[in-house]
């Protein structure tokens, strides 16, 4: 392919928000020097300037990344400057985490996930000051080096805090929690020197068998934009240049990755533009509206035959035409490379980097092996240089947003930043928050002492599971060591392991082997007599971080085909049944809690997700009362996987029926009850008629009617009852978590504009239709009263 066949309407779009390149270098107007340096000056004049001061190479040096190739700039863990000045002579524009060891001898091969073995803070901190005192002083230009990390749910790094998996800070409906939280973590990758942060993950998750549902905010595409959009707000703040203590935040994965085919990572999407449009696209829309969001991430999957990561119509069309984005888009890990060895729409490396950058992916992650053939390509005449011109640009306006020209260093009191008293405090917080109550027969809450021997048994109990993405935090507590701690000498505390899920618990190992049966039959008679000489059972069960994690390849899979239980945690189960003692069950998991055993027999259910580092705490905590579980459920629960994909916004034309099965989920989204009740009024509006451009005002009263402080999340939805296309029976379009005493009541209020009710036409256009609308309000998706408002 020659230059030419770049199509002219592509590269003036890739050019588009750089269009000032072309122009030579300028001097700053202050004595004298490059006005690049001048931090007083425009960040598109500083763009321009240094933009034409690059060679080709230090162009192309840009837009490239190390991870492995660590290696050939360290000795051992210790940056070498001799080293780097021989292997990048041109510089490089990214390190990918420097908190890990891969390309290190002895490092971990692991190509994915959370594989590699970590730095100690003053390894990593001592690797960024001597990385970027050699890119800022003994480079030509003197460009700072951009480094980023993973911070799913927490700094990926150790000693930093591991807070509540995604799914389950979701769970909270607290934007105002989401936001803490992710400035806690902003703060501790900051102070470290790292710049970017690989998150939020805000994929619609329809499809629980995929084993990174974990990592998403859930199935509703408006529950995932605002927590999207409080998570950016949190990580960077609201502008586009960092204040600080805060990193740049990624958008991931655009998009369809969280119903994929079979449920199966990285496969097919096979989604048609008008479900792209109500359902995926609305939280990267959100976030690209209502944030300065500096990068978005392509998904690896296919949409309609073309992967992400060469979508021109996706990333050109969609991300940066019709919604205006104007920051840089990095790749998935390994993304670029697989056009060619995956998908089979490349025939090589070259060819698949030439189709990413003409999308308009900026920078290949994590070690840019297929953008380091650019140079010769564009020499070759088969790249404009243009279309490298404007990739680095937007990587080195990144850098300019992010300061990092006039502050590239980590903190020196970065450990006092990390993993501190405060940050703890809000890990437990986020916890209390992000536990919801299932199914509860008044057993719970526990009084400390009703009970003088209390059995803690299972997998799950004597270990913190923090889930994917997470690496070893200051202190990571177990439900074990909770309720210890929350009974003191007010009980007998015993516990038995009950069953292993696995043989291994190293969550970076390929294969995945299920713990013997056999093995597993002793431990539960063990489990069994321990349990009979207690007065009250709490099992913990759910998954480990194998049995549900990202499979990042054939040999390191993590998707199932089963929802329930694995590893004989059924039969211990029936056999803490069995004894005739209470059993109080606590989920610990990533996936929803599809076990449908478990709900028909257990006497309490608490669905505690992966509750990060204080989870043991936590859940002590609302076991016995100190909290009140007020957490809803962001994803519908299925009752078997042949119901997937299974949500509540359906079509009115599905969920017709099974022969000898039940239709209706195990719960519902939005569910979760509380230790008092609550009454939810009828909703109220501001005018029964308004305009297609017109807002109304929704009132609905929520009283405490129990005895107990606790919280409520009154949900709202809109259904559209006739429309030109066909309209989900309901769409969640508002949500308040409101705390209340016992007999106290409060008036929640909702403002529902053009965007509660907007839908796209058949001619694929955003319009508001006149009609009439179902204004539902209620405690979950299924328990809902209902006022009508006609939009003429």
């Amino acid at each position: 392919m020659t230059a030419p066949a770049f199509a002219r309407r592509q590269v003036m779009g890739l050019l588009a928000s750089t269009s000032i390149l072309a122009a030579a270098p300028v001097a700053a107007k202050k004595g004298g020097g490059p006005l690049y340096k001048d931090a007083t000056a425009p960040i598109d004049l500083r763009v321009r300037d240094l933009i034409g001061r690059m060679t080709l190479e230090e162009k192309v040096a840009q837009i490239i990344a190390l991870w492995a190739t660590k290696a050939e700039i360290m000795d051992d863990l210790t940056f070498s400057a001799t080293k780097a000045s021989d292997a990048y002579p041109n510089s490089f524009g990214q390190i990918t985490r420097p908190s890990d060891r891969r390309g290190a001898p002895e490092g971990s091969t692991q190509a994915g996930g959370t594989g590699a073995r970590w730095r100690t803070p003053a390894d990593t901190v001592s690797f960024i000051t001597a990385v970027q005192k050699w890119a800022t002083t003994q480079t030509r230009l003197g460009i700072p080096v951009l480094f980023h990390e993973e911070s799913l749910h927490g700094y990926m790094a150790t000693d930093a805090t591991m807070f509540p998996m995604a799914i389950g800070l979701s769970g909270s409906f607290d934007r105002q929690l989401m936001e803490e939280v992710q400035s806690v973590t902003a703060r501790e990758v900051r102070a470290r020197g790292v710049h970017l942060a690989l998150s939020p993950v805000v994929d619609i998750a329809r499809d629980p068998r995929w084993g990174r549902i974990e990592e998403t905010f859930g199935e509703d595409p408006y529950l995932c934009a605002e927590m999207g959009v409080a998570a950016v707000l949190g990580l960077q703040g609201p502008g586009k240049t960092l204040p600080p203590g805060k990193v740049m935040a990624t958008l991931k994965h655009m998009t369809g990755h969280g119903q994929p085919e079979s449920g199966e990572n990285i496969a097919p999407a096979p989604i048609a533009e008008r479900d792209l449009r109500e359902n995926f696209f609305p939280p990267f829309r959100a976030v690209v509206k209502r944030t300065g969001i500096a990068a978005v991430m392509p998904s690896y999957n296919e949409i309609d035959g073309v992967p992400s990561h060469q979508n021109v119509w996706l990333l050109g069309d969609i991300l940066r035409g019709e919604w205006g984005f104007d920051g840089a888009v990095v790749s998935d890990y390994g993304a670029v490379h697989e056009l060619d060895t995956i998908h089979h729409v490349q025939p090589d490396l070259a060819s698949s980097a030439r189709a990413a950058l003409r999308a308009g992916v900026d920078c290949e992650l994590p070690d840019g092996l297929g953008y380091r053939t650019l140079v010769d390509q564009v020499r070759a005449g088969t790249v404009p240089v243009e279309a490298v011109d404007t990739a680095c640009a937007r990587m080195l306006r990144l850098k300019f947003r992010a300061g990092l020209f006039e502050n590239p260093w980590p903190q020196k009191d970065y450990d006092r930043l990390t993993g501190n008293a405060e940050a703890r405090a809000l890990a437990l917080k986020a916890a209390h928050r992000s536990i919801a109550l299932l199914t509860n027969d008044g057993t719970l809450p526990l009084t400390p002492g009703q009970h003088k021997r209390i059995a803690v048994i299972g997998p799950n109990a004597a270990i913190a599971r923090l889930g994917g993405y997470s690496s070893t935090p200051r202190q990571a507590i177990s439900l074990l060591d909770g309720i210890k701690t929350k009974l003191g000498n007010k009980a007998e505390v015993v516990h038995a392991q009950g069953v292993f899920i696995t043989q291994s618990e190293d969550r970076s190992i390929d294969e995945v082997l299920l713990a013997d049966p056999e093995k597993n039959r002793a431990l539960i008679a063990e489990a069994a007599k321990v349990a009979a000489s207690a007065d009250l059972i709490i099992l913990a069960i759910g998954d480990t971080e194998q049995t549900s994690r990202e499979g990042f390849a054939k040999n390191h899979l993590g998707d199932r085909t089963s929802l329930d239980l694995v590893g004989e945690q059924n039969d211990l189960f029936a056999a803490m049944k069995a004894t005739g003692k209470p059993v109080v069950v606590c989920a610990i998991n990533g996936r929803p809690p599809s076990y449908p055993t478990i709900v028909e027999g257990a006497n309490a259910l608490l669905e505690c997700w992966y509750p990060g580092q204080e989870g043991g705490t936590a859940m002590a905590d609302i076991l016995f009362g100190t909290v009140n579980p007020g957490a809803k459920l962001p994803v519908t629960v299925a009752r078997d996987a042949g119901q997937i994909p299974i949500f509540y916004n359906r079509k009115p034309s599905a969920r017709r029926g099974y022969v000898f099965e039940d239709i209706s989920p195990l719960f519902p989204f939005g569910y979760g009850l509380s230790y008092t009740t609550f009454d939810i009024g009828e909703p109220r509006l501001s005018s029964a008629r308004i305009g297609a451009g017109g807002q109304v005002t929704v009132e609905v009263d929520v009283r405490n009617m129990g005895a107990r402080e606790g919280d409520e999340v009154v949900q709202l939805y809109v259904h559209d009852r006739v429309a030109s296309v066909t309209r989900p029976i309901k769409e969640l379009k508002g949500f308040e978590r409101v705390t209340l005493k016992p007999g106290e009541s409060r008036t929640v209020r909702f403002t529902l504009g053009p965007d509660a009710f907007s839908l796209w036409d058949g001619q694929m256009k955003e319009v508001v239709e006149s009609g009439q609308f179902d204004i539902l309000v209620g405690p979950h998706s299924q328990s809902l009263k209902s006022i009508t408002l006609e939009i003429l």
